[in-house]
């Protein structure tokens, strides 16, 4: 969810206490984990379909250890770098205007 659908409840973290530190790692977080979650069905995605055309056409296919981590790995940059401004953004919000924010 992007910062500006959220703007209340930042308002309403930041006013019971969390620090910048908290907002930032909280959007962080989601948006590594959501970036993984699609490296999962990325991952089941092309090892169906590898399983289905070394059986289908008679290929053969190997599914190494060493790309599935190279696919978590790069799921996860992609969910740091594109996770950062809007954290950024979010860590950043006045509670008073963010609690006023409709």
């Amino acid at each position: 969810m992007s910062v500006t659908e959220r703007t209340r409840e930042i308002g309403v973290r930041k006013a019971l206490g969390a620090t910048r530190t908290n907002i930032l790692l909280q959007f962080l977080i989601e948006a590594v984990v959501l970036c993984l979650m699609g490296g999962l069905v990325g991952v089941l995605l092309g090892a169906g379909g590898a399983t289905a055309l070394s059986k289908l056409a008679d290929w053969n296919t190997e599914i190494s250890v060493a790309s599935i981590a190279l696919a978590f790995g790069f799921s996860a940059l992609v969910g740091v770098l594109f996770g950062v401004w809007p954290a950024r953004r979010a860590a950043a919000l006045d509670p008073i205007a963010a609690l006023r924010y409709e």
